[in-house]
């Protein structure tokens, strides 16, 4: 199956955020913005290995290597988002693959301590890098590999958001990355798509935009855990840039309702079985405020100041990584939302 032409919709979508991201207050401060990435490593040029990072176990069948940071930095070569992994007994199925040539070569070596089965599949939960670049050191190890995503996230990596998200990332890192390359994933899926890997089904959920447009759940049946990549994270607020409230929401209603009492195991931070409940709890304190304060046509800084008033957020300030920096820009895109749902 061919991946379908990306919309522009979508192309303009994600290059707005990106801008967002590089060009707003504090975006990337750990190091330089796409605008100089390409004097960051030159033709040829290679980043350095990624030192091992032990894997560990979080169920039955799923193994996580966790991420070194909540963010992108020289120190941590961009290794700031978790790969997990499923053995099966047909073989390993690899969830997100990091942001790296090297970090993907890092997780195959931990793979690899764990058990001697091959790695049969891969799933990408969205289109940003760090949970996709790692893809190269994948097909590098099996060219035959199929790399599961959703169609429009096929799509879109393959055309101006993997480079887009490869550029940002060198310049992230100061070059660690260098030698990675942009390898989309090559084998689409679609909600309710289940596998069969013996002892153990993944199941796939997708059920509308949340952190991004293209996000997919992978669920572990028999170990009651549900892979959710960005769309909550712990300790971290998802970015909604690229996504919306109200889809969130709608999304882990449909999660909770196919997949009840499971463990989610997120991209960034902790797994935890009331992961989605705190995210939403920090979300509706966030959204509900900005949109009463849009309603009553307040401007951005009241609602800001009504969203750090309230307790459902204010509990999450201190043990959140980026709360100061990042709650203005998340009050101003609920803000947006709202006014938009308005119309």
């Amino acid at each position: 199956m061919n991946p379908k032409p990306e919309s522009p919709d979508l192309v303009d979508h994600v290059r707005r955020d990106l801008l967002r991201r590089l060009l707003g207050a504090g975006a990337l401060a750990a190091g330089p913005s796409l605008l100089g990435a390409q004097g960051v490593a030159s033709a040829g040029q290679v980043g350095p290995p990624m030192p091992d990072v032990d894997p560990v176990a979080v169920s039955d069948h799923v193994w996580m290597i966790p991420a070194l940071g909540p963010f992108p930095s020289p120190d941590n070569q961009g290794f700031f988002a978790n790969i997990h992994f499923v053995v099966t007994a047909k073989g390993v199925v690899v969830l997100d693959t990091g942001t790296s040539l090297q970090i993907g070569r890092m997780a195959l070596r931990q793979i690899a301590r764990v058990t001697d089965k091959p790695v049969i599949a891969v799933f990408n939960s969205h289109y940003h890098g760090d949970h996709w670049l790692g893809n190269q050191a994948f097909l590098e190890h099996d060219p035959n590999l199929p790399i599961h995503a959703h169609p429009d996230c096929v799509a879109a990596i393959r055309n101006a958001v993997g480079r887009h998200w490869l550029e940002q990332m060198l310049g992230a890192t100061d070059g660690a990355i260098a030698g990675t390359t942009v390898t989309p994933p090559n084998a689409p899926v679609a909600n309710g798509d289940a596998f069969d890997f013996g002892d153990v089904t993944l199941r796939v959920h997708h059920h509308g935009t949340a952190h991004t447009p293209v996000d997919i759940s992978v669920e572990v049946v028999e170990d009651g855990a549900v892979f959710v990549g960005d769309i909550a994270m712990d300790h971290r607020i998802a970015n909604m840039s690229d996504g919306s409230f109200n889809g969130t929401f709608q999304v882990f209603d449909a999660l909770e309702q196919a997949a009840p009492d499971s463990l989610w195991l997120p991209g960034h931070g902790n797994p935890g079985r009331d992961l989605l409940a705190r995210q939403r709890e920090l979300f509706e304190g966030i959204y509900e405020n900005a949109a009463n304060a849009a309603e009553q046509m307040l401007p951005i800084s009241e609602a800001k100041a009504m969203v750090l008033a309230d307790p459902r957020v204010t509990k999450y300030a201190d043990d959140t990584f980026g709360f100061d920096e990042g709650i203005g820009k998340f009050t101003s895109i609920a803000y947006t939302e709202a006014e938009a749902r308005a119309f």
